[in-house]
This record gives structure tokens, sequence and C-alpha cells, in this order.
């Protein structure tokens, strides 16, 4: 295997800029024809840094007890089952590394092809080394970290030059609430290492792995905000807790959202439930304390409810819950869900109460049941949705009120694209789709 990088003219002109890396380059800041904007933007920077293009290796900032104890506290520690799953195993035999470093850029996990880990370690491409711009110069993960978005460095275009046999893919990796950076996802080898397809890979590694760390914190908030505390047997205590080393306490869930029917997560296994058990779950899943069988009939069936019709339901609903998970049958008398089922709804609700509304439209994949006639079903898809445009109105963002507007129910809604007109900037090229819109609805309600 061969790290070398062709002779194209990307490289040639990284290659002749290195000619010119030292004290005056970042005097002369010289144009150089071929050489990337942001290239030449963070060769200057690493040159401000001090950085040598010279030094062979990158300085160790943590030894190993101390790089121990600062990564199992780390937050990207609880995605690290993601990122192993979807990186970490199909780079074993592939000829590349996948990392994981903070938001400083000091590696905190290095794994991959062993062979190229061995190579790797020339350079102190490590756990624990750092490999920001300021202590390297120009390499994938300092450079993402910088820019704050997404970059492909390719062979020469490294600051250092002992970096020039390799190429590498780094995107950073944001707080799903706070949008504060915690680190940054790398893949690092061969001329495959920025392969197009590979910046897709990583970026779509980190929105699972964000959208994860992001599910798991709603999901464990609810569980805090569920009365009583159950008590739990020792053994069933010892196995909660786990999610850091690819076990999870929050494997049951309920997606409702654009769905005729939902699809019901219990110990790992999935299945889309009927529309009226889909239904029947959403409606148990308000009421964690229960409802009598004349209470969830009212809610179930539009007009007069029959609670035979109910029990014959709840007979078969109990079956289908049976093959997944038999501690998790509802229960009767009254009737309530005995395990906690944590459903998309309640997650955006969660997220709006927190006033985190750029989250919640995130989460939110369309109406509650859209098909559903079910009075308690009603009353909460409409309960979310106009919660959630409440919340894009008042505080949204520009992009927030188009990605609303995008949803099927609001594809009549005059209010949220005049919001967004008054918040687009003049010329934006975005402009144009939503005059057209308006002057659609305009026009039919005209006719």
């Amino acid at each position: 295997m061969t790290n070398l990088i062709q002779p194209e003219p990307r490289q040639r002109a990284a290659l002749a800029g290195h000619e010119r890396l030292d004290q005056a380059f970042a005097d002369a800041t010289p144009e150089i024809p071929g050489l990337r904007a942001l290239i030449r933007e963070s060769w200057l920077r690493s040159a401000c840094f001090k950085a040598n293009p010279d030094n062979a290796a990158a300085p160790l900032a943590f030894d190993w007890d101390e790089l121990e104890d600062y990564r199992r506290r780390h937050p990207l520690a609880a995605i690290m089952p993601v990122i192993n799953k979807l990186l970490v195993q199909p780079s074993h035999d592939s000829g590349l590394l996948v990392a994981v470093g903070d938001e400083v850029g000091r590696l905190l996990w290095v794994d991959g092809d062993p062979a190229l880990q061995r190579r790797a370690e020339g350079m102190m491409f490590v756990a624990g080394a750092n490999w920001s711009e300021a202590s390297v110069g120009t390499s994938a993960p300092g450079t993402a970290l910088a820019l704050g978005r997404g970059i492909q460095i390719s062979g020469a275009e490294h600051y250092q030059r002992a970096v020039h046999p390799w190429s590498c893919t780094a995107v950073p990796f944001h707080d799903p609430d706070s949008g504060a950076v915690l680190g940054v996802v790398d893949i690092t080898g061969t001329a495959t290492a920025v392969a197009p397809h590979t910046l897709s890979l990583v970026e779509a590694t980190v929105a699972a792995a964000q959208a994860q760390l992001r599910v798991e914190r709603l999901q464990h908030a609810a569980e805090l905000a569920r009365k009583p505390v159950r008590r739990r047997s020792p053994a069933a205590a010892a196995g909660q807790g786990r999610g850091a080393t690819g076990g999870s306490l929050y494997r049951n869930s309920l997606q409702l959202l654009g769905r005729d029917q939902a699809l019901l997560s219990l110990g790992g296994k999935t299945v889309a439930m009927s529309a009226r058990h889909s239904e029947i779950l959403a409606l148990l899943g308000m009421h964690p304390d229960g409802l009598t069988a004349e209470e969830l009939s009212s809610l179930l069936y539009p007009g007069e409810g029959s609670t035979m019709t109910l029990r014959a339901e709840m007979v078969r609903l109990r079956k289908v819950i049976q093959q997944l998970s038999p501690e998790a049958v509802p229960g009767s008398r009254p009737y309530r869900l005995p395990v906690d089922i944590v459903a998309d709804t309640g997650q955006v609700l969660s997220c709006l109460q927190r006033g985190a509304h750029r989250i919640a439209l995130e989460i939110y994949r369309g109406a509650v049941l859209p098909r559903s006639e079910a009075p308690g079903v009603v009353d909460l898809r409409n309960k979310v949705s106009s919660l959630l445009r409440e919340a894009v109105l008042t505080d949204g963002s520009a992009e927030s009120l188009l990605e609303f507007a995008a949803l099927p129910e609001a594809a009549d809604d005059v209010g949220i694209r005049h919001a967004a007109l008054r918040l687009l900037p003049p010329r934006s090229p975005k402009r144009a789709a939503v005059v057209a819109d308006l002057e659609r609805l305009e026009a039919e309600l005209r006719a």
C-alpha cells in the first residue's frame, strides 16, 4: 500500500508554496496560482502561530494516565459506540484511520487499519497528541476546528512536510443543544481519505452521533421527570447506564411524527404498529398514570366510544408487544404502560419548553399520525404543531421559518412566509420562491 499523492495541479501548487514557507511567507502573503484560498489562509495562521513545517512529529499533550481520565469524562465518550460502528469497524481493513479529538485539536481516540496505525506513530498521529493549527499547522482536524466546518486536506496541502504522504477529512462535532464545538472526527490515510464520498460519510456519521447524544439527553431528562421513581432490583440497576460502552439505557421509543403507523422500539426490536395500535400507544404515552377504559375510549373513538371494542383492541395490542418485550405489555385497570417509552412528540415538547426550537424543528418530521381522527390524537397533533409554529414565529431565524414552511401542514401558511420575507436579506435568492408561494396562495384565495 502506498500513500503517495499524485502530482495533480493542486498538489503542484502546494509543493510550490512550500518553497516559500518561512517567516517571509507570513509577511509577504504571496499569491500562489492553484493554491486553494483556504489552504493559503490556514498556512498564514500557521506561520503566525510559529508552527514549524519541518517538525517531524506532533507534540504530546497528555501522558497515558491523564489521557485515560480526560477522555473518560469528555462528552464525546458517550458517542464513541456510534463512531465505532459507522467508521472504526469498517476502517480496519480499508487502509484508513479514524481519530476523534477534543475542541482544541488534541486527539483522544485513534483506531483503524493496524499497519497504518504503526506508520502514523512516526508523525505522532496518536491518542494524546496535539493536532491543532497552533501546534502542527494545517491539518484536517486542526483546520476543521479553526473554520468550524468539514474540510479535506490532501498531501502537500499539509503545513508539516512530514505529513505530505497523507490525506485526511475532518468534521467538527457540535453540541446538539448549545451548538458549541465539542470536538472533531477525522479520517486519515491514502487518497481515499479525501474521496468525495468520504466527507459525506464523516458528516453523516457526525450527524448520527449528534442525534444520538441529543436523544439520550432528552430521554434521560424525561426519565428524571417521571414520578414516582420506581424501585429497581440491584440486578436491574446494574444493567443501566452503559451507553459509553455500547449498551443503552433508553432502548424504548415511539415514533409518531409524520407517520400514519407508529414505529415502536422495545429492547432493541422495532416494529410498525397498526393505525389503531399507534393511536392507543400515543394516548397511553401522554398519560403515564394510566386511563380507565372509558377515558381511553373517549380519546380514541370519535363520537360514542365502545369499551368492548377497545378491550378487543387491547388484547391484540398485548399480543404484539408480548413478542417484543413481555415486561412492556400494557396493564389494565387502569390501562397504562409499565415501562417508559420515549415518544418523539415528547422530545419536541421538551425542547420547546426549554426554548430549543431549532432542535425541536430538527426532531419534528411532520404531524402526529396525520390521518388519525382519534380525538386525543387530534388534540396532541394540534398542540405539538401549534407550539412549534409559535416558537418558530417568535424566535426563529429565516432558515427555521423556511424549514417549517416546507412541512406539508404549512403548505398554505401565509404568516410563516411573510415572517420569512421580513428576515431574509434583500438580495437573498431564497426570496423569489417565498414570493412565488405567496402569490400562489393569494391567487387561490381570490379564485
